[in-house]
């Protein structure tokens, strides 16, 4: 199954200062395909270019917010840019000159875990999930860890970098991988966006710069690197039979 070319994977709308984005690509939960991944950049230009804007909202569609990277392109090499393309999208996010707000209510894990690193907000329900999965496929967190390492507690990285224990919104608050676990999402996020509709174009922009500066640097001096990192993972051998055993629903041949 595909998505149909006619039909944007990453619909917009907008409402009282607030452009909403919607990850919708139904058929693999939302991973980051070449084409997600393009739209959602194309998207994000669209809005910072929109004097009405104030701030973006990025959610989704179905039970997950997004899979990680589509290893379906990954295992049949129809990727294109890869590695490089996320790190660009997720420096976007980033350095948007408007806040970005993450909204949760279901799961996310590998790549889907960099969006909301790169999100300045970030609020999940109490459906959310959350997982670290790429060391169980041969892979690491390599492009995702830029906006990623700078925020979170570094003991509690270690442990869910390595187990991919999945965890749930109150823990992903408790270790700085989101901002708010609500018990309603909508209803947490409400004074975040009415704040948000009152800030000034410049006063947004210019503070948004001042917490984002640390982790811009990351992206400008390791983005090279990690993405060599992550190429090159993605197409060795152990790193093809994790993919493959996934999407066949089997364990992998290493796994005791």
């Amino acid at each position: 199954m595909t998505d149909a070319a006619a039909t944007t994977l990453v619909p917009r709308s907008h409402e009282r200062g607030i452009t909403t984005l919607t990850l919708d690509s139904p058929h693999n939960r939302n991973a980051l395909s070449t084409r997600l991944v393009a739209e959602l950049h194309q998207a994000l230009t669209d809005a910072a270019a929109d004097d009405a804007t104030r701030a973006v909202v990025l959610t989704h569609t179905g039970g997950t917010f997004c899979a990680g990277a589509d290893l379906s392109e990954a295992t049949s090499g129809t990727a294109k840019d890869g590695p490089l393309g996320l790190a660009r999208l997720l420096r976007a996010l980033v350095a948007l000159p408007k806040p970005v707000v993450a909204r949760v209510t279901g799961h996310v894990r590998a790549g889907g875990l960099g969006l909301l690193g790169a999100c300045d907000i970030s609020a999940a329900g109490p459906d959310a999930t959350f997982a670290f999965t790429e060391a169980r496929l041969g892979l690491a967190p390599a492009v995702i860890s830029l906006p990623l390492l700078p925020r979170l507690d570094p003991r509690a990285a270690g442990r869910y970098y390595l187990t991919g224990e999945k965890f749930d919104a109150a823990e992903a608050a408790r270790i700085g991988l989101i901002t708010l676990a609500a018990d309603d999402v909508d209803t947490g996020l409400a004074p975040v966006l009415d704040g948000l509709r009152k800030g000034s174009p410049q006063g947004l922009a210019e503070s948004k710069k001042l917490v984002t500066t640390q982790v811009l640097a990351t992206f400008d001096r390791d983005t090279e690197a990690y993405a060599e990192q992550s190429a090159r993972l993605f197409g060795s051998a152990e790193a093809r039979e994790g993919m493959t055993a996934f999407l066949e629903r089997r364990a992998p041949a290493w796994a005791r």
